[in-house]
């Protein structure tokens, strides 16, 4: 039987690759308006700033409104 005996080979650590601050920031702003208007849906709408009317909206995040821990009833 033979055996085979592998060589270490002599590699560069592999580095990360650098992502400009200018390709984040578009989504970072994206994101930040999105979780403000869920925000928004949760926590205040179906109050004095409605912008939907009726109750759909409320039953749609009822169980999200008590799982942050905002009153809704």
């Amino acid at each position: 039987m033979a055996h085979h005996a592998v060589q270490p080979t002599a590699t560069t650590p592999a580095l990360p690759a650098k992502l400009p601050i200018r390709a984040i920031v578009p989504w970072a702003v994206f994101f930040g308006i999105l979780m403000l208007v869920l925000l928004y849906f949760v926590g205040a709408e179906q109050g004095a700033t409605a912008v939907v009317s009726g109750e759909n909206v409320h039953e749609w995040v009822h169980d999200a409104r008590h799982l942050l821990g905002f009153p809704c009833h």
